[in-house]
């Protein structure tokens, strides 16, 4: 089946934009959402029937987005999938990473990701055309962290070559196959940005415009990346978008008349004027031309009357210095007079046909400026019709996409689908603009209170700071349609999320930090270890100890002995404390008998 141009391309066109930047067990990639976020845009501006964006999905998201994709394909003349993010081949087939894949093993390749066959599968319905641009070359850090459960396995580096089986299918990869592409260092990577400036392009054919796609990234990465398009389309050119018929500003149809008449205008002599009536013999500019040839014949017959007054008086003057005949002198005055007389009148003659000319000359600029005026007015109204009905076919597929989408995502993944509405209608009351405003400055994060329809001081300080992170000027103090237009095409939050104390943020939430036991929050919002309390010494026991201590020391110390003395022949001491003296006889002391008397000291 040959692919048409023309009025096939007015037939319906679906696209789906991936980006996967959010890995979970991987580092984040910093350009695939605003890749797919101006892929998007692209698509949308080129007139796209339906443009559905998404931005890090989960391997059951992409499958079911894949799936609805599909059905929506099926009325469908031209089908286009975009992807940006990682990409995998193994064994020689290619697979999309999904955001939750964490790839410990090769053999979790198939369980974990999606295959690029099933990408085609879901544009295989599609009539006339069928196309899957893959941003997914870049250098994959899965294939070198998973482990290979079989040493023959092949992981390649970067993704496989693929030919469609499909007629008028293509798939366009950032990179040749069996090489890496870069992620850039700008906002977009050099594949995106080179697809933005080319595919849109009216009565481009795609083949072409991949070719300038090449052209551009080869020399913005020092020819370090090629892009390769594999599959074939028919002989027919196949342009993104269809070259529309001019809608500027269209020539005077009598541009050519006018220059010419110009022209003979600044000539101002008869050769001119007589050539252009020979050119342009009937028409406005031809009866101007007969005017200014008017114009001339009077200053030519006005000149020659000149000329011959000048003579007759010259013929005068010389028959009264020869003193002629009275009837010779008498005739020359007459001729003289009768040709002062033609001056004259060849003068008036010549100012009547000057200030017709003018009038005329003033009357074609008119009629020039009221032509020109008309037109452009004209053009004016068809220009404006045009885009009405371009909107309201924007607003009509939108409202039918609408329906679906609330089903496929819940509010807050919701705010990561990139905004793709229409312009917002003029026709707002301030009131509405002002809720309008405050809803969207509330989803990207800036205002924390609900929407108003007064444009409050709270309202223009949250303004201030989306003028802060978000790089624009709008005037805070009002609620301005380019404010609100700039705020829709931010796909997620803008401003940072700013907690209260005990809290930190996760994602677009505030969830409360909890501590490990033996552990508080801290003034800085951070756990710390609780510090063990020292006893602190009170007043009321300062003064028991003080007391305490007095009165231990005015008491009279407690005697250490008995208060009695021992004496023997070693001299005298006191008894020791727990002893006693005893009076009498003691055994085994002192005698040869064994017994002595007098005092002993006993102990216990």
């Amino acid at each position: 089946m040959g692919l048409a141009c023309g009025p096939a391309h007015a037939d319906r066109r679906v696209a789906l934009v991936i980006g996967n930047s959010a890995y979970k067990s991987a580092p984040k990639l910093g350009n695939p959402a605003n890749d797919a976020t101006l892929v998007g845009g692209m698509f949308k501006k080129a007139g796209f029937d339906s443009v559905d964006v998404r931005l890090d999905l989960s391997a059951s998201e992409m499958r079911r987005m894949l799936r609805e994709f599909a059905a929506r394909t099926r009325d469908a003349e031209m089908a286009v999938i975009y992807y940006a993010g990682h990409g995998i081949e193994l064994d020689g087939t290619n697979y999309l990473i999904p955001t939750d894949a964490s790839l410990e093993t090769d053999g979790d390749v198939l369980d974990e990701t999606i295959p690029v066959e099933r990408a085609l599968y879901a544009v295989e319905p599609a009539k006339q055309l069928r196309l899957i641009i893959l941003d997914a070359c870049r250098d994959n850090p899965f294939a070198k962290s998973m482990k290979r459960t079989l040493a023959s396995r092949a992981i390649g580096r970067g993704l496989a070559k693929v030919e469609p089986t499909s007629p008028n299918t293509m798939i366009a990869f950032a990179a040749k196959a069996g090489s890496t592409a870069s992620d850039g260092d700008s906002r977009n990577s050099p594949f995106a940005a080179a697809l933005v400036e080319h595919l849109p392009k009216p009565g481009l054919d795609l083949r072409k415009a991949f070719g300038f796609v090449r052209d551009d990234v080869l020399k913005s990465t020092g020819y370090k990346q090629e892009p390769y398009v594999y599959g074939s389309l028919g002989g027919d050119d196949v342009p993104l978008v269809a070259k529309q018929a001019p809608t500027g500003p269209q020539a005077n149809p009598q541009e050519a008349v006018r220059r010419d008449y110009e022209l003979a205008l600044q000539l101002a002599t008869r050769d001119g004027w007589e050539a252009f009536l020979a050119a342009y013999p009937d028409g406005f500019y031809a009866n101007l031309a007969k005017g200014q040839l008017n114009k001339i014949g009077a200053e030519e017959t006005r000149a020659s009357a000149e000329q011959k007054a000048r003579a007759a008086e010259q013929e005068k003057a010389r028959l009264i210095s020869e003193r002629a005949q009275k009837a010779e002198q008498e005739k020359a005055a007459a001729a003289a007079k009768a040709a002062e007389e033609a001056r004259i009148a060849a003068e008036k003659q010549k100012q009547i046909e000057q200030a017709r000319a003018e009038a005329a000359e003033h009357q074609r600029k008119l009629a020039e400026a009221a032509a020109a005026k008309a037109l452009a007015e004209k053009q004016a109204a068809e220009k404006a019709k045009a885009e009405l009905a371009a909107k309201q076919a924007a607003e009509k597929a939108e409202q039918v996409a609408k329906p679906a989408a609330d089903r496929q995502m819940p509010e807050v993944e919701n705010q990561k689908v990139a905004a793709l509405s229409p312009g917002t209608a003029s026709t707002l009351s301030a009131a509405d603009l002002a809720k309008s405003i405050q809803s969207e400055l509330r989803r990207v994060g800036c205002l924390t209170s609900s929407a108003e329809s007064e444009w409050s001081s709270a309202a223009q300080r949250s303004l201030t700071l989306f003028n802060k992170y978000a790089g624009t000027q709008f005037d805070v103090k009002l609620a301005s349609l380019d404010a609100l237009d700039a705020l829709k095409a931010k796909p997620g939050r803008v401003c940072p999320l700013v907690c209260n104390f005990g809290f930190k943020a996760d994602g677009d939430q505030c969830v409360k930090i909890s501590c490990r036991a033996g552990y508080r929050v801290g003034d800085d919002n951070e756990c710390e270890k609780i510090p063990e309390k020292k006893p602190v010494a009170t007043r009321d026991e300062s003064r028991r100890r003080d007391t305490e201590r007095k009165q231990t020391e005015s008491a009279p110390s407690k005697p250490e002995a008995s208060g009695q003395i021992y004496c023997s022949s070693t001299g005298c001491r006191p008894v020791q404390k727990g002893c006693r003296l005893v009076n009498g006889v003691v055994f085994g002391r002192g005698s040869p008998n064994g017994a002595t008397g007098g005092n002993y000291e006993v102990c216990n």
